[in-house]
């Protein structure tokens, strides 16, 4: 179901996340690219990788940007207990449940499963591009505003904390690195952003570096 994202009227913003918003509102997809063979993805850094994957899953994940004056964007460090990517930073999300309408839908209820965030609090601006992952998963992220007073409830079997890095950072292309490493015979190279110790890489900064190349670049 290719339902566009409603633009809910939005109050009076400071002039950086007002930027922000008009900006992803002008630039964003209004409803998500379902059928398009990914252009973004683990592959664009290792071509290699788009031979790897043998089923396509679909998955959708929310960026969360958090409405203050400077505003920030909402990160989860995985669970180190979870069978796959433990320990690592990520954006609130997950499969495509058969019961989820949409990727939107699903974006909004992995956000309140894995850290309690009210989806009433979440205003979507838009789609990016499908981020197709080596492990297969075509995964869709939802830009969301979000307002500031939530409160969350972490599920602990899913994830280990939640932080704000601000918006200004990761949207700064000087902090945007490449990095390699070998995995499975093969030389891999990944996007990677490090902010006060946190080391954002792989699939997470890969989607940001996309969100900044569609909203500023």
């Amino acid at each position: 179901m290719n339902a566009a994202v409603p633009l809910p009227a939005l109050p009076d913003l400071p002039p950086r996340l007002e930027d922000f918003v008009a900006r992803a509102r002008a630039r964003l997809l209004p409803v998500p690219d379902l059928d398009g063979v990914p252009t973004r993805g683990d592959h664009e850094l290792t071509p290699e990788f788009r031979d790897l994957v043998a089923k396509v899953r679909g998955a959708a994940v929310l960026i969360p940007v958090v409405a203050r004056p400077e505003p920030t964007v909402l990160l989860t460090l995985r669970s180190s207990h979870l069978p796959s990517h433990a320990g690592q930073i990520a954006f609130p999300g997950g499969k495509i449940d058969p019961t989820d309408p949409d990727p939107l839908h699903a974006a909004l209820r992995e956000a309140e499963e894995e850290v309690g965030l009210d989806r009433k609090l979440v205003a979507p601006l838009g789609y990016l591009d499908p981020y197709l992952a080596r492990t297969g998963y075509r995964i869709v992220p939802v830009v969301g505003l979000v307002q500031p007073d939530f409160g969350l409830t972490l599920n602990p079997g899913e994830v280990d904390e939640a932080f704000e890095v601000p918006l200004d950072f990761l949207m700064s292309p000087d902090n945007h690195h490449r990095e390699n490493r070998e995995w499975l015979g093969m030389m891999r190279t990944f996007h990677a952003m490090t902010y006060d110790k946190r080391r954002i890489w792989g699939i997470t900064a890969g989607i940001l570096r996309s969100l900044y190349d569609r909203v500023y670049g």
